[in-house]
């Protein structure tokens, strides 16, 4: 359990843009990452999660690693977080491919002084997301629920974490639909079956949520995950159900203006002991404005979460409680 005495204040607090919103840019020069990085300063972001659908730094040269540290320093961001997505490790096809590359993610990651990486479970969208307005609009791929499926997760990402232990980095595992991370019982377990330390979950429930199907409670989820957690993407979305039309509409929104309530959730994470960084994310439209609307948000409800707030309240009013 954090105390005030052992986590951030709001200020303080880790809170990275995702590089989403960025084109795929593995092969582009320097002069390029660093335009795309300054933007992400320019809207006040201090740190970055190097989601690797913007760049692979798994797969860059130990030349272009430096290259890159350097556009980091250049522009003042702190790469607190690194997210390696749609590459899972028990991809019945291509798992021991997303192995290799995932432990030379966690290496490139230590060298440029990330301190957490993620990974999940979810593979690449099939041809009916890719072609669909909201990809989460049409079913993904599904997750074996067999045992064996599921001790091979837990090997494979217990041998991860200790890698990631060795270089000093911390892994994360994502939460998603469809996968052995799909559901707060079953991430909360995996985390648990894999009993490292160094690894724990990041639960990324707007991946949940916006499912167009019924889904289980936000904020019991919240509960259920945050005691385990070590890295959270956050994300909000307005939702409307018809239960008995069976119609279900999820779009994406700003953490303040969603159909959840993110003023209680944060306050259910400081509760819980959550001491790890945020990353905000936003599909659709401008995505980075939102997301750095998204991070003077999640800041403000940080500040009521740990009572600074009330207590900047009491002293501009000359309280004494």
């Amino acid at each position: 359990m954090s105390t005030p005495d052992t986590r951030p204040t709001s200020e303080q607090w880790p809170i990275a843009a995702a590089m989403l919103p960025f084109p795929a840019s593995q092969d582009a020069p320097g002069d390029a990452w660093v335009d795309h990085l300054a933007e992400v300063a320019y809207e006040g972001f201090t740190e970055v999660d190097l989601t690797d659908s913007w760049v692979r730094v798994g797969d860059l040269t130990p030349a272009r690693v430096d290259e890159l540290r350097d556009a980091l320093r250049v522009v003042g961001l702190d790469p607190v977080a690194l997210s390696a997505i749609r590459r899972s490790v028990i991809d019945p096809v291509a798992g021991d491919d997303n192995l290799a590359y995932s432990h030379r993610t966690i290496d490139a990651a230590a060298a440029l002084g990330v301190r957490v990486v993620s990974v999940g479970l979810h593979r690449p969208l099939l041809p009916a997301q890719r072609e669909a307005f909201w990809f989460w609009t049409e079913q993904g791929p599904v997750d074996a629920n067999d045992v064996e499926t599921w001790d091979l997760a837990v090997h494979r990402l217990r041998e991860l974490g200790r890698h990631a232990a060795e270089v000093g980095v911390a892994l994360s595992l994502e939460m998603y639909e469809d996968t052995l991370l799909g559901s707060a019982a079953s991430a909360v377990r995996l985390v648990n079956d894999i009993a490292d330390d160094n690894v724990g979950l990041n639960p990324d429930l707007g991946n949940l949520f916006r499912l167009h199907g019924p889904v289980e409670d936000f904020q019991a989820a919240v509960e259920a995950c945050l005691p385990v957690s070590n890295y959270w993407h956050v994300k909000s979305y307005f939702r409307d159900e018809d239960r008995e039309a069976g119609t279900y509409v999820a779009l994406p929104a700003p953490m303040e203006m969603g159909s959840v309530s993110y003023r209680t959730a944060i306050r259910t994470a400081v509760e819980a002991g959550f001491t790890g960084p945020f990353c905000v994310e936003h599909y659709g439209g401008d995505g980075l404005s939102v997301a750095a609307r998204n991070a003077r948000y999640l800041r403000r409800m940080l500040a009521v979460a740990t009572g600074e707030a009330r207590a900047s309240v009491l002293r501009a009013a000359g309280g004494d409680r």
